[in-house]
């Protein structure tokens, strides 16, 4: 019996999962969707914001975060295409590619 009632249960929560939400028609809700057009939205930019890309270039001095703590480089090259910046820390012999976000300008 109590698997029955369970089973019951269970039928008529999905059954009411499956509703439409509201049947109460209101035209507030519509008539304000209607009047947000896309003419009249803010156009988004398609630049990302300095934070996220900063405008490092060969050469440049900066910050990277390699295990959690910021060390001296210097930039050897930027492929802002995969977001990579190819960078030679000081003290060491070879180069590490880092994610742009990860660098910093000095």
């Amino acid at each position: 019996m109590t698997k029955k009632l369970f089973a019951l249960l269970v039928l008529s929560l999905a059954l009411a999962a499956c509703e439409p939400a509201s049947t109460e028609n209101n035209s507030n809700a519509n008539s304000n969707a209607r009047q947000n057009s896309p003419a009249t939205s803010t156009p988004v930019s398609p630049e990302p914001s300095p934070s996220v890309k900063p405008q490092v270039k060969a050469g440049d001095k900066v910050k990277v975060t390699l295990n959690g703590s910021a060390t001296d480089a210097t930039v050897v090259s930027v492929d802002e295409k995969s977001g990579k910046v190819t960078v030679k820390v000081e003290g060491q012999k070879e180069e590490k590619t880092v994610a742009i976000a990860d660098v910093t300008k000095n």
